[in-house]
């Protein structure tokens, strides 16, 4: 579905991607882990177009999207769900939503869809009234992910979904990725929590300063020792 090939990023003199290249298979759950800075956020902003790569091809369902506009790209079927949630704080849960599906003309699959987000975070249903920058972080963050799956992407990337939540919320938020790839969306998850993700990945990706350094099942790399190591705390 999602091909990366030979993929380099400069900010400035600093080489942020180093000739990376993987795939995202067409109903996989994928996942890159690493430590800060080594550039795994950067390759989710390169694939949806807000970071221009100076070198490398960026391939989605046989398509080259390399250099596209980033609207463009959301319409081909790719959200990312950002990093610090990034939700509209003075707008209402309901009007959220709606921004999510802004690039849709098909009203009565949307309609179905805003039905299926609710069945998914039932606690957004709730609050649709509430403004939302008083939602709390898990509430947020559940809302930022409702928001990209009103675009209905066949890809959906996700940066950090876990950061700055309570346990509790960090396991209902990995149970619904789960859920969300079981109705047979495509996952590309950058994490820090090395083991939440590797335990729901179907292949999962090392990055290091910019370089793959370590490739394989989420199992395999469960059981690495390079990986417990450097990852697992153990």
């Amino acid at each position: 579905m999602l091909k990366i090939d030979n993929l380099n990023v400069f900010f400035g003199g600093i080489h942020a991607l180093k000739g990376i290249s993987f795939d995202v298979p067409i109903g996989k759950v994928i996942t890159l882990i690493g430590a800060n800075g080594a550039g795994k956020s950067t390759t989710l902003r390169t694939i949806c177009g807000l970071i221009k790569p100076r070198e490398g091809k960026i391939k989605f369902s046989n398509n080259e999207i390399t250099n596209i506009p980033t609207d463009k790209i959301v319409k081909k079927g790719i959200a990312l769900i950002p990093e610090g949630r990034k939700i509209f704080p003075n707008l209402t849960v309901q009007e959220n939503l709606t921004l999510g599906a802004f690039a849709r003309t098909d009203k009565k699959e949307t309609a179905k869809d805003l039905e299926w987000v609710y069945e998914l975070f039932p606690r957004v249903k709730e609050r649709l009234w509430q403004r939302g920058g008083t939602l709390s972080g898990g509430e947020q963050q559940m809302l930022a992910v409702a928001r990209g799956l009103m675009s209905r992407p066949k890809l959906l990337m996700l940066d950090e979904p876990s950061l700055g939540l309570a346990p509790l919320l960090v396991k209902e938020i990995f149970d619904i990725i789960q859920k969300i790839h079981d109705d047979g969306i495509t996952v590309l998850l950058v994490e820090q929590n090395a083991f939440a993700a590797l335990k729901i990945a179907d292949y999962a990706y090392v990055l290091e300063t910019g370089k793959v350094v370590l490739q394989g099942t989420g199992e395999e790399l469960l059981k690495d020792e390079r990986v417990k190591k450097a990852y697992l705390g153990e």
